[in-house]
């Protein structure tokens, strides 16, 4: 029996290949029972660049920039090249990601995406011809406004003085944006972008009402932000003549998807779509008995393009069964059964503190996994022994 396992990392715990490391162990207690195959799945967020960097033998390449409180942090962007063509990586969690900003500074209207775009500004220092972009897992919510001030873009007051935004709560300080400052170079690079396709800028489903409380945003703050991205739109409106308002993906990474769509040219994809064209995921799912997937919460939110309805879309294409794991099982969790998900099962089998849970969340993982595994060994004894044999009647 083969079993495929394809996790997603658990936000601000462990990333997807740290996930299906201890997935592997958990498969590995079963002894050689089993054909297991691991494909950590990477859907723009933690652990992006350099999944696809490692994948295409490529090299990191490390730098100190501006993290998402304003301070300096060390990071990362991935380079390689593949029939001519040289293509950097980028993952905006490794620079403005939710894990980088402290707690007790978790306000979204006062988060930058400052250092993606100097990311981007050293990816074509480096000569870059492509760059891709993976959105997700992310800790601002300024519309990606931050990271085009770093590419030369600049907003201005009703009085014409130049405003410095440093978070979304900001924007509305600003009447129109100025981008005859734009990095030239950005003409001539091709940008993509992985990212989740539902979410969108504005509106009553807009970034900051579905993800502003994640972030840390009280009501108050939920609609100031709003009204922000809003009067966002309406500059870009005016200054680009773009309607980033309701544009798919739009609303990525706290707006970040409008931004590089506006300023950059960058065309925002599906990221199973495009991480389709780097990692041999259908192939894989397509030889399994059984695909086991993984992700930090399970909720309501999972069939919107999250890593697990997607591999069990892929999966049901080919009427191979799906299980999945997940750190908690949150509200609408059941809505995963008409996505594909055939079961799923929490890794905390007891009340936890989260400091605790963070800990022991790879012991747990190994745990759950062989459980999981043992169930399905004892459905395939019950169908075995229940079987009937040809000609033999029905009781």
């Amino acid at each position: 029996m083969k079993i495929v396992m394809v996790p997603s990392g658990f936000k601000e715990c462990l990333d997807a290949e740290q996930v299906a490391e201890a997935m592997a162990r958990g498969a590995g207690r079963l002894g050689n029972k089993i054909q297991v195959e691991m494909l950590p799945m990477i859907d723009g967020g933690e652990g992006f660049a350099k999944a696809i960097t490692k994948l295409k033998d490529g090299q990191l390449i490390h730098l100190e920039v501006t993290g998402p409180v304003g301070e300096p942090v060390m990071s990362h962007f991935g380079l390689f090249t593949e029939n001519g063509v040289r293509t950097a990586v980028i993952e905006m969690a490794a620079v403005a990601g939710l894990s980088l900003v402290p707690h007790d500074l978790r306000n979204p209207l006062h988060t930058t995406t400052y250092g993606v775009g100097e990311l981007i500004r050293s990816a074509l220092d480096a000569g870059a011809d492509r760059i891709l972009i993976g959105c997700g897992d992310s800790g601002t919510s300024d519309g990606g406004a931050g990271m085009a001030q770093a590419l030369g873009v600049r907003f201005i007051d009703s009085l014409g003085h130049p405003v410095q935004v440093t978070g979304g709560g900001e924007l509305h300080h600003a009447e129109l944006i100025d981008v005859s400052g734009l990095d030239p170079r950005l003409k001539h690079v091709t940008i993509d972008v992985a990212c989740n396709h539902k979410n969108i800028l504005c509106g009553g489903r807009g970034v900051a009402r579905v993800f502003g409380p994640q972030k840390g945003a009280t009501p108050d703050q939920v609609e100031h932000l709003a009204a922000a991205l809003e009067h966002y739109a309406s500059m870009i409106m005016d200054a680009l003549g773009t309607d980033v308002r309701f544009k798919p993906g739009s609303g990525a990474s706290g707006g970040l998807g409008a931004g590089l769509a506006a300023f950059t040219g960058a065309h925002l994809h599906s990221r199973f779509d495009i991480i389709r064209d780097y990692i041999r995921m259908e192939d894989v799912i397509a030889g399994a008995d059984v695909v086991i997937t993984a992700e930090g919460s399970l909720d309501f939110q999972t069939p919107d393009g999250k890593i697990p309805a997607e591999v069990a879309r892929i999966a049901k294409q080919h009427n191979i069964p799906v299980v999945a794991i997940a750190g908690t099982i949150g509200k609408g969790a059941d809505q995963n059964y008409h996505a594909g998900i055939d079961a799923y099962m929490s890794i905390i089998q007891k009340p936890a503190t989260l400091e605790k849970s963070i800990r022991k969340a790879p012991l747990w993982i190994e745990d759950t996994t062989e459980c999981v595994l043992r169930q399905i060994f004892i459905g395939l004894a019950i169908a075995e022994r229940t079987r009937i044999e040809p000609g033999t009647a029905a009781l």
